[in-house]
């Protein structure tokens, strides 16, 4: 039986550049159509997409759902609102010495082409949002998953074709080579989410082309409890947002920053928030997942003697379990506080007070995410204003890319460039000036 040769990426690309060339997906009828059938997609397959999930972090479908699917159904929803108002042509003013028959605005344009690449973390809401916010702004999109949850990939991969149109999506699965041959074509944009040494790889790639790219990395993200708070809320946020994914989330608090005094109030509570969550054996709770796979586990456990436990600590390299764990009396210098974590081990760093935590933040590269927790409007004000971090939470961890009116995105080492809402759309469009005057 002969099977068809698959597609080249060249072939591919060629393919979606022609059919953006006829102007098809420009007409926002196209664009709203293509969000309804991604939004329909979620709906009628979102319990393959879970299992897939499962099956890849041991996500549960409660998880699956808050964070990937609702997730992305929330960001079509909200783009359908506003999109029309988002596209509408912005008025400019124009100099007197043109005359009183000029106008000028500026209008958004697709960039035509975009590569979308995905991490593993959270395989389907990284591809498909920002799969949203390009197909709302025109254009035609290669989407590469990541080969690292295999899974989730192949039902990407058969499930975007059955529902939007293969003539302007295109799916590419596999990895280095597969990627790397895809960053060899010339696109008009490229939006990568993942670690900073890829990052590095994909935009010399897109400096062949003069491509512009959007990076949206990670780095480690601290979280500043101050003395003044009640820990026992403050436990309990941490502990939600380190271990949520098994702590493999770009924007989990990373590592804690406190004096010493609160250090030894925090750790019991963080004991407890921990059994409030998984029980006395989080290995045995279906809440809490897995690490993605025994290279990262094997990296994840090296860490682990970083500091003295608190709680956690146990692993089982068969089932790629790492317990919630928290490390106190941390070395600033030592392994956990070198690199990214992307896993469940909180380490508590002391500091003697404020000025020396903003000192430790700034002394390290930006942080994708910072959190506070503090009753001080004063303390408040002085972390925002002497601190660089992609995003500021204060009292709770990871809300703020929940909400669809406000950009995500790194700076520095955490990334460059935005997105969800309408700040996708500016990611995913040019911003043309336009000037007109009459000829009489």
């Amino acid at each position: 039986m002969n099977h068809p040769t698959p597609e080249q990426p060249a072939e591919i690309v060629a393919r979606l550049r022609a059919t953006f060339r006829t102007g098809r997906t420009k007409p926002v009828e196209w664009r709203t159509a293509q969000l309804g059938l991604l939004r329909r997609l979620l709906t009628e397959k979102g319990p393959d997409l879970a299992a897939a999930l499962h099956a890849d972090l041991g996500k549960s479908a409660a998880e699956a759902h808050r964070t990937e699917i609702d997730f992305t159904i929330r960001e079509i929803d909200h783009t359908l609102d506003h999109l029309a108002d988002w596209l509408r042509p912005e008025s400019a003013p124009v100099p007197a010495h043109l005359g009183a028959d000029a106008s000028a605005w500026t209008q958004y344009d697709p960039l035509g082409v975009v590569l979308v690449i995905a991490p593993w973390n959270y395989p389907a809401q990284l591809l498909l949002a920002p799969l949203v916010g390009a197909l709302a702004a025109g254009n035609a999109v290669v989407a590469k998953p990541s080969e690292l949850a295999p899974a989730t990939s192949a039902a990407i991969a058969r499930l975007l074709p059955a529902y939007l149109d293969t003539d302007a999506v295109a799916v590419v699965e596999g990895g280095v080579p597969e990627t790397t041959a895809l960053l060899a074509e010339r696109f008009d944009h490229i939006f990568y989410t993942g670690n900073g040494t890829v990052g590095r790889v994909v935009m010399r790639a897109a400096a062949e082309h003069l491509t512009p790219v959007t990076l949206e990395l990670g780095g480690k993200s601290p979280a500043f409890v101050d003395r003044d708070t009640d820990l026992e809320v403050v436990a309990d946020r941490l502990a939600r947002g380190k271990f949520l994914n098994a702590g493999q989330t770009c924007v989990a608090p990373d590592y804690v920053l406190t004096d010493p005094e609160t250090a030894a109030a925090l750790e019991p509570a963080l004991r407890g928030a921990v059994e409030a969550l998984y029980g006395t054996d989080p290995k045995a709770s279906g809440a809490y997942g897995r690490i993605v796979n025994e290279r990262h586990f094997d990296r994840l456990v090296g860490l682990l003697d970083s500091g003295r436990l608190v709680v956690g600590g146990d692993h089982d390299r068969t089932v790629k379990y790492i317990a919630p764990t928290v490390l106190a009396d941390v070395d600033p210098a030592s392994p956990v506080m070198r690199e990214e974590i992307f896993g469940p081990v909180l380490p508590v760093i002391t500091v003697p007070d404020l000025d020396k935590a903003i000192d430790f933040i700034n002394d390290r590269d930006k942080p994708l995410a910072l959190y506070v927790f503090s009753g001080s409007e004063e303390t408040r004000a002085r972390i925002a204003a002497e601190t660089s971090s992609g995003g500021l939470g204060h009292g709770l961890p990871l809300a703020h890319l929940t909400v669809s009116d406000l950009p995500f995105g790194g700076v520095g080492e955490s990334g460059m460039g935005s997105y969800h809402g309408r700040y996708s759309i500016e990611t995913f469009s040019h911003r043309k000036a336009v000037l007109s005057k009459p000829l009489s």
